[in-house]
């Protein structure tokens, strides 16, 4: 048996909107999983295998990405950049859920082309985690001349998600629609590129073809690059019920503000997501998703501890993984962090909604240790420590 005591934990943040900052100063997971947290007096520290001191820094739920678009490994021929993942690790993210293997030089378009690779894509980041980041990929972009039998066909292959509608030969609503109620009735979730074209082959998506289309995601909703006007983004929010507002670094940062804006209103906040959209024509963002938690706290007047639930939580719960919240059961994934030196705010919390990124310490993922000191944030004031 595998157990990891993390003690002297400073703020334990849950991922849950309902009740986001949990009391303890301590966690146990035991063989990868979370077994118990709470104040070290009243748990059960004894003969643990792995023991990290946090030194008074917060803990929060590993951040998730739920909007990127990989190739192979840990490389993207979009930027020729290798190790992106491994950069974005050292941002606290330590799940990625892709939106198409889009930038595949030569991408199949043909069905069994496209289904091929998928489902190759699937087994080769299910086989080799880079860096240990948990990687859902194998995100086909539907064409037309799939039937319902290719969905089942990926889906008993174990392709979990569609690749952003609208970047292939499918552009209209009807047609969308039943592919996705396709994909839908064999589990299969879906996602749809919103407003201005981002690639070659792609193109306008407004708020009509989103809502007739009826993906479970709203794919970068503020725009991946360019938004769609504000009555657009704000009927959507209304008129959409259960679909993830899906906000992106890669996007148009006025209209992430007016999302989180309207769905505060409507009392949808449960329903914002975040993403990168990377790597793109705009880079790579190790950072963005820490990124987007400090700039809608600070202009979107969420608190901190509320925004940080967009980047884990939600997430999770959109997209029914077993990862983002502190909950016995789930996956050990969590971020250690701290307030960055000279940043200023009294707490960690109050620097990021002032704008300020914090310093990550550790990252863990299945109660295992891969990263300590971030090598892209800022400099944390303590820093969490692996005595055992």
């Amino acid at each position: 048996m595998e157990k990891l005591v993390i003690k002297n934990i400073g703020m334990i943040l849950s991922g849950k909107m309902e009740d986001p900052i949990f009391d303890g100063d301590c966690l146990i997971a035991i063989d990868g999983k979370i077994d118990a947290w709470g104040y070290e007096k009243d748990l059960d520290t004894d003969d643990p295998t792995s023991v990290v001191d946090a030194h008074g820094v917060t803990l929060a739920p590993g951040l998730i990405d739920s909007h990127v678009h990989p190739v192979v490994g840990d490389y993207t021929p979009r930027q020729q950049q290798l190790h992106w993942i491994d950069s974005t690790l050292n941002g606290g993210v330590t799940t990625m859920i892709s939106a198409g293997e889009v930038h595949m030089p030569g991408r199949p378009k043909d069905v069994i082309g496209l289904k091929a690779m998928s489902i190759a894509a699937q087994r080769w980041y299910e086989n080799f985690r880079p860096s240990g980041v948990k990687v859902h990929a194998g995100a086909p972009v539907i064409e037309h001349g799939m039937v319902e039998e290719d969905f089942a066909e990926l889906a008993n292959a174990g392709v979990k998600y569609l690749g952003e509608v609208g970047l292939g030969s499918v552009k209209d609503g009807k047609t969308a629609n039943q592919m996705i109620e396709w994909a839908r009735k064999y589990g299969i979730q879906s996602t749809i590129h919103t407003g201005g074209p981002s690639i070659p082959g792609s193109g306008l998506i407004d708020a009509d073809m989103v809502i007739e289309t009826g993906t479970d995601v709203i794919g970068h909703i503020n725009g991946g690059h360019s938004a769609l006007p504000d009555d657009q983004i704000i009927c959507l929010c209304e008129t959409c019920t259960k679909q993830a507002f899906e906000i992106v670094h890669n996007g148009n940062e006025r209209a992430a503000v007016l999302t989180v804006n309207t769905a505060r209103e409507l009392g949808k906040l449960d329903q914002v997501i975040l993403g990168t959209d990377g790597p793109a024509g705009s880079g790579v963002q190790p950072l963005g998703i820490l990124r987007m938690i400090a700039m809608l706290s600070a202009f979107g007047n969420v608190p901190a501890e509320i925004a940080f639930c967009f980047g884990n939580g939600n997430t999770a719960r959109q997209r029914d993984l077993n990862v983002g919240l502190i909950e016995k059961g789930l996956c050990a994934d969590f971020v250690l962090m701290d307030q960055a030196q000279h940043a200023p705010g009294k707490t960690m919390l109050e620097s990021v909604a002032q704008g300020n990124l914090p310093g990550v310490g550790m990252t863990i993922i299945d109660g295992v240790i891969r990263s300590e000191r971030s090598r892209n944030t800022p400099p944390a004031q303590r820093l969490p420590e692996r005595i055992l």
